[in-house]
């Protein structure tokens, strides 16, 4: 069996926004729904998870200014981190939910909760729940989000109407 792994380029030490597995839905700060969007990261290491985040946010158009974690969750990182020449903040707090991060700009203004989906998930469940918390309406529970995640869908046949002879 073979195996293809596919790469960005690494730059700077991240790829830039590059391949990051990320969902943001539409209307993302507004607080109408648990969560605003997912994040796949690849490790525990926000060392070389940020950076790549927050490249690709801003590819979106959303300047982070502040990233809020677990300390329990995650190996420690430096309070601040310079990315593509600006400074983002953060901060670890043992109060949190490990399964979630927050995310703050335009002066603190606009927040959004990204549910992590742990990065030893398999990719099949981390697609899913990157589709799923774009939606609103989730249940507030990472883990009951998770949960649907991994449930497998019954398969959609259409009903053919037969006419009567």
């Amino acid at each position: 069996m073979t195996t293809i792994t596919r790469t960005a380029p690494v730059e700077n030490g991240f790829r830039g926004g590059i391949d990051v597995r990320v969902s943001l839905r539409d209307g993302a700060g507004d607080g109408s729904s648990a969560f605003d969007g997912a994040w796949f990261p690849r490790s525990r290491d926000l060392q070389v998870e940020l950076p790549e985040l927050v490249a690709e946010l801003d590819r979106r158009g959303v300047r982070i200014e502040r990233f809020t974690y677990s300390l329990d969750a995650w190996q420690p990182a430096a309070r601040k981190l310079v990315v593509s020449g600006r400074v983002v903040r953060t901060g670890g707090f043992r109060s949190m939910d490990p399964m979630v991060v927050c995310l703050t700009w335009q002066g603190g203004n606009q927040r959004a909760d990204l549910l992590v989906v742990p990065p030893e998930t398999d990719v099949l469940t981390g697609a899913r729940a990157l589709r799923l918390c774009t939606r609103r309406g989730l249940p507030s529970s990472p883990q009951m989000v998770l949960a649907a995640a991994r449930s497998t869908p019954l398969p959609q046949v259409p009903q053919l109407h037969r006419r009567a002879v």
